[in-house]
């Protein structure tokens, strides 16, 4: 499994994605995305910063995507909870999605290893990824939990007033004394 960077040319793909992705919650009864987030002006923005990525079956096809965001990320300001490490030098994951045709086959978990082997190769710098997911995903939450990610803490209203979301991080292989 690949994971690269996604274009403007990208763009439908990548909505497409997230809407299936939305859709698959709704299914579920995950109250998540349910709103007008994540939409076509999150990801244009995504695409434009550089966040946006599809994430590619050996087979070449396309099976989902994510955004993987710059710190600092202040979406993170009001955490209820403490990071594993204080730097500066962390990514948070964002807008992760498998298309509903190839769920199932275990892609979700391969992604994760995918993205941490990408960041632990090619971002060497980066100490920690963070991520967070409503508290009824449990399927992410799995997920996370499975890939060696630590619950840190939880934010309270990150979208919705009343919405609860629980917080994750991962230190990679490059440690900090």
């Amino acid at each position: 499994m690949k994971i690269r960077k996604a274009t403007m040319a990208d763009l439908d793909v990548v909505v497409d994605i997230l809407r299936d992705g939305r859709n698959q919650l709704a299914e579920r009864g995950v109250d998540q995305w349910q709103g007008d987030y994540p939409n076509v002006t999150h990801v244009k923005e995504d695409i434009e910063n550089g966040y946006a990525y599809l994430v590619k079956a050996d087979d070449g096809q396309t099976v989902g995507t994510l955004a993987i965001v710059e710190a600092p990320d202040h979406f993170y300001d009001k955490l209820n909870g403490e990071w594993l490490i204080n730097t500066e030098n962390y990514v948070v994951i964002h807008r992760v999605a498998i298309h509903s045709r190839h769920a199932g086959k275990g892609y979700a978990s391969k992604l994760f290893l995918s993205l941490i082997e990408y960041l632990e190769t090619e971002r060497p710098e980066i100490t920690s990824i963070r991520l967070s997911t409503n508290e009824n995903n449990m399927a992410m939450q799995r997920i996370a939990t499975k890939s060696g990610f630590k619950k840190v803490g939880t934010l309270h209203g990150a979208f919705r007033p009343s919405e609860l979301s629980y917080v994750y991080e991962l230190l990679t292989k490059v440690r900090v004394a």
